[in-house]
Protein backbone atom coordinates (compact mmCIF):
# COMPACT_ATOMS: atom_id res chain seq x y z
CA UNK A 1 0.00 0.00 0.00
CA UNK A 2 1.53 3.24 -1.12
CA UNK A 3 2.16 5.95 1.96
CA UNK A 4 1.71 9.80 1.27
CA UNK A 5 2.82 11.95 3.41
CA UNK A 6 2.33 15.82 3.41
CA UNK A 7 4.06 18.85 5.21
CA UNK A 8 4.48 22.09 4.82
CA UNK A 9 0.79 23.37 5.91
CA UNK A 10 -0.05 26.04 8.61
CA UNK A 11 -1.72 29.55 8.92
CA UNK A 12 -0.42 32.53 7.22
CA UNK A 13 -2.19 36.38 6.28
CA UNK A 14 -3.82 36.95 2.94
CA UNK A 15 -1.09 37.33 0.02
CA UNK A 16 1.59 35.24 2.39
CA UNK A 17 3.49 32.13 0.56
CA UNK A 18 3.13 28.25 1.83
CA UNK A 19 5.09 25.76 0.50
CA UNK A 20 3.67 22.26 0.80
CA UNK A 21 5.90 18.68 0.04
CA UNK A 22 4.72 15.31 -0.44
CA UNK A 23 6.86 12.23 -0.26
CA UNK A 24 5.54 8.58 -1.47
CA UNK A 25 6.44 5.50 -0.40
CA UNK A 26 7.22 3.89 -3.65
CA UNK A 27 8.82 6.90 -5.28
CA UNK A 28 6.88 9.80 -6.86
CA UNK A 29 7.08 8.15 -10.35
CA UNK A 30 4.98 5.29 -9.18
CA UNK A 31 2.15 7.24 -10.91
CA UNK A 32 2.14 8.75 -14.10
CA UNK A 33 0.82 12.07 -12.77
CA UNK A 34 1.02 13.20 -9.24
CA UNK A 35 -1.12 15.66 -7.63
CA UNK A 36 -2.41 18.17 -5.10
CA UNK A 37 -5.83 18.10 -3.91
CA UNK A 38 -7.84 20.26 -1.53
CA UNK A 39 -11.29 19.80 0.69
CA UNK A 40 -12.85 22.22 2.45
CA UNK A 41 -14.90 20.88 5.39
CA UNK A 42 -18.76 20.08 4.03
CA UNK A 43 -17.33 19.67 0.35
CA UNK A 44 -15.86 17.27 -1.84
CA UNK A 45 -11.86 17.14 -2.80
CA UNK A 46 -10.90 19.28 -5.84
CA UNK A 47 -7.97 18.65 -7.74
CA UNK A 48 -5.45 22.55 -7.88
CA UNK A 49 -2.87 21.25 -9.22
CA UNK A 50 -1.09 18.30 -11.11
CA UNK A 51 2.15 17.41 -12.74
CA UNK A 52 3.09 14.03 -15.13
CA UNK A 53 6.19 12.54 -15.01
CA UNK A 54 6.96 14.43 -17.91
CA UNK A 55 7.01 17.46 -15.93
CA UNK A 56 3.54 18.62 -17.69
CA UNK A 57 1.32 20.49 -15.42
CA UNK A 58 -2.39 21.85 -14.96
CA UNK A 59 -4.27 23.81 -12.55
CA UNK A 60 -7.35 24.29 -11.33
CA UNK A 61 -9.11 27.91 -12.65
CA UNK A 62 -8.98 29.16 -9.32
CA UNK A 63 -4.91 29.16 -8.52
CA UNK A 64 -3.49 29.65 -12.14
CA UNK A 65 -0.75 32.35 -11.27
CA UNK A 66 -0.60 31.79 -7.93
CA UNK A 67 0.46 27.97 -7.16
CA UNK A 68 3.09 26.55 -8.69
CA UNK A 69 3.78 21.96 -8.65
CA UNK A 70 7.18 20.74 -9.10
CA UNK A 71 8.71 17.45 -8.36
CA UNK A 72 12.16 16.53 -7.64
CA UNK A 73 12.21 12.58 -8.20
CA UNK A 74 15.52 12.03 -6.28
CA UNK A 75 14.49 13.91 -3.54
CA UNK A 76 11.54 12.09 -4.05
CA UNK A 77 8.81 15.16 -3.39
CA UNK A 78 5.94 17.17 -4.85
CA UNK A 79 5.54 20.22 -3.96
CA UNK A 80 3.35 22.86 -4.18
CA UNK A 81 4.00 26.49 -4.14
CA UNK A 82 1.65 29.15 -3.18
CA UNK A 83 1.79 32.48 -3.06
CA UNK A 84 -0.65 35.16 -3.22
CA UNK A 85 -2.79 33.00 -0.98
CA UNK A 86 -6.15 34.08 -0.37
CA UNK A 87 -8.84 33.28 2.31
CA UNK A 88 -10.84 30.81 0.25
CA UNK A 89 -7.81 29.27 -0.12
CA UNK A 90 -8.12 27.61 3.27
CA UNK A 91 -8.64 24.03 3.12
CA UNK A 92 -7.01 20.49 3.90
CA UNK A 93 -4.30 19.68 1.17
CA UNK A 94 -3.59 16.09 -0.11
CA UNK A 95 -1.48 15.01 -2.07
CA UNK A 96 -2.02 11.45 -4.60
CA UNK A 97 -1.88 10.15 -8.00
CA UNK A 98 -3.68 11.83 -10.63
CA UNK A 99 -6.58 9.97 -11.45
CA UNK A 100 -7.42 9.26 -7.67
CA UNK A 101 -9.19 6.34 -8.78
CA UNK A 102 -5.66 5.12 -9.10
CA UNK A 103 -4.93 4.88 -5.50
CA UNK A 104 -7.96 5.40 -3.37
CA UNK A 105 -6.26 5.92 0.18
CA UNK A 106 -5.22 9.32 1.33
CA UNK A 107 -2.82 10.86 3.67
CA UNK A 108 -3.19 12.82 6.59
CA UNK A 109 -3.29 15.93 4.47
CA UNK A 110 -2.04 19.27 5.88
CA UNK A 111 -3.99 22.07 7.45
CA UNK A 112 -3.48 25.40 5.15
CA UNK A 113 -5.25 28.42 6.99
CA UNK A 114 -5.28 31.81 5.42
CA UNK A 115 -6.93 34.81 7.42
CA UNK A 116 -8.37 37.92 6.07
Amino acid sequence: QVQLVESGGGLVQAGGSLRLSCTVSEGINTFVSMGWYRRVIGSQRELVASITRRGMTNYADSVKGRFTISRDNAKNTVTLQMNGLKPEDTAVYYCNADPISLNPTWGQGTQVTVSS
